[in-house]
């Protein structure tokens, strides 16, 4: 075999190998929640259906301490051997406009269809949620002033295919693809008055880790379901999920996060299941949700509020 050939081959078999390593890329923007409420997040998020780390798992460090943080872990794989997608996370703690200009770069045509947003709120300030929720939706919409008229676009098409997304009311798989039951289901739900009215341009999730009221402030299931009431109903204007998580708990969260990211499992589907109910699982899926369904929870609300 000549030099020539012996070159051309081993180019072909090192590019084989370049582009087999090459890993699906996912953003996420992670809003509000300090240095720690990040960094648990973060540890949620990459952890197993049992809640626990894997060795191969360990968590990266945050620089989150100044303006715009970052961090990044890998999706592995059911059996923790493939890697799936590597996630990057951008940090904002302060909800302020001035950041704008920095997270608007990250916004292109090619990472709007692989991006999504979280809001984090902390359980010691639910007061201030629906304020935070709305600071947060007024430097969204700082950062979309300052994208390019494509990446618009990008974020309009985006939002469309959301839309029609899980209206069927089934689960949703890991992959974002719809499970067994959605293939079933006569048809889409229709929207309600006020739903989709303000669309981000990206799919956003609502975060909460609820250990701090009932611990410490000895909150009744009254005082839990009004709150997740007044929640859903504000994120059914921006077509949003919702999530809570405990700390001795295993969560569906990175169900929830990849799911939203359409990141693959090779091995396993995962199906990501409403709950409504139990108030350490609350889980509210993307574009599950209605007026319906939020109006049943009301109803026991105020059931619960009268007995003795």
């Amino acid at each position: 075999m000549g030099g020539e050939s012996k070159r051309n081959l081993w180019t072909s078999m090192l590019e084989s190998v370049a582009s087999g390593k090459r890993l699906p890329e996912k953003n996420l923007l992670i809003l509000g929640g300090g240095t720690d409420a990040q960094r648990e997040f973060l540890e949620a998020l990459s952890a197993d259906e049992e809640g626990r780390n894997s060795e191969r798992q360990k968590t990266p460090p945050i620089a989150n301490n100044f303006a715009l943080g970052y961090t990044y872990y890998d999706v592995l794989d059911a059996d923790q051997d493939d890697t799936l997608a590597r996630v990057s996370l951008y940090l904002l703690s302060q909800p302020s406009s001035e950041f704008a200009s920095l997270v608007s770069p990250l916004l292109t045509p090619e990472t709007i269809p692989n991006t999504a947003l979280v809001i984090l709120l902390d359980w010691s300030q639910p007061h201030l949620w629906l304020r935070q929720i709305w600071n947060w939706i007024q430097v969204l919409e700082e950062v979309m002033g300052h994208t390019s008229t494509e990446a618009r676009n990008a974020m309009e098409e985006t939002m469309s295919s959301w839309r029609e997304r899980g209206r069927g009311g089934s689960s949703t798989n890991l992959d974002g693809t719809p499970s067994a039951t959605a293939a079933d289901s006569e048809g889409s739900l229709p929207l309600g008055p006020g739903e989709w009215t303000e669309p981000l341009g990206l799919p956003l999730c609502v975060a909460q880790k609820i250990d701090f009221l009932e611990r410490n402030q000895g909150w009744k299931e009254p005082d839990f379901d009004t709150v997740l009431q007044y929640l859903r109903t504000v994120l059914l204007r921006h077509g949003a999920s919702l999530i809570y998580t405990s700390q001795n708990t295993p969560s569906q969260l990175p169900s929830l996060i990849h799911s939203t990211l359409g990141i693959t499992s090779l091995l396993k589907r995962q199906p990501l299941k409403h709950n409504v109910i139990d108030r350490d699982k609350i889980v509210v899926p993307p574009n599950w949700d209605s007026w319906g369904k939020i109006r049943v929870l009301g109803a026991s609300a105020r059931l619960g509020s009268a007995e003795p």
